[in-house]
């Protein structure tokens, strides 16, 4: 195929290729979609591996805390992310690991 400068095009050339490119990709998809069928593979299926489910089923779910602050009760933290700043202030101070905050 030549080889085309699309800034020497003008706005009908530039939607006639464009055209003509979804066509090409409609086609490709296609043949795709019949390759993925035979491999027992459904559309709605994403490319992770996992056909027809979408994320985790733990994400954005609730977990009781694992860690407690000595100083304050209140303040707790389930172990997932970031260290709070208040366990990390408190680990410093009291030169503690963070096993120290278990509940138990």
């Amino acid at each position: 195929m030549a080889k085309i400068n699309i800034s020497t095009l003008d706005v009908e050339s530039l939607l006639e290729l464009r055209s003509k490119i979804d066509a090409k990709l409609g086609e490709h998809k296609q043949t795709l979609q019949k390759q993925l069928e035979r491999l027992g593979i459904s559309n709605g299926a994403s490319g992770n591996g996992r056909v027809g489910k979408r994320g985790t089923s733990l994400k954005g779910r609730k977990v009781p805390p694992k860690y407690r602050s000595k100083k304050d009760p209140k303040l707790q933290w389930a172990g997932r992310g970031a260290t709070p700043i208040w366990m990390r202030n408190e680990m410093k101070a009291g030169k503690l690991k963070k096993e120290a905050f278990l509940i138990k």
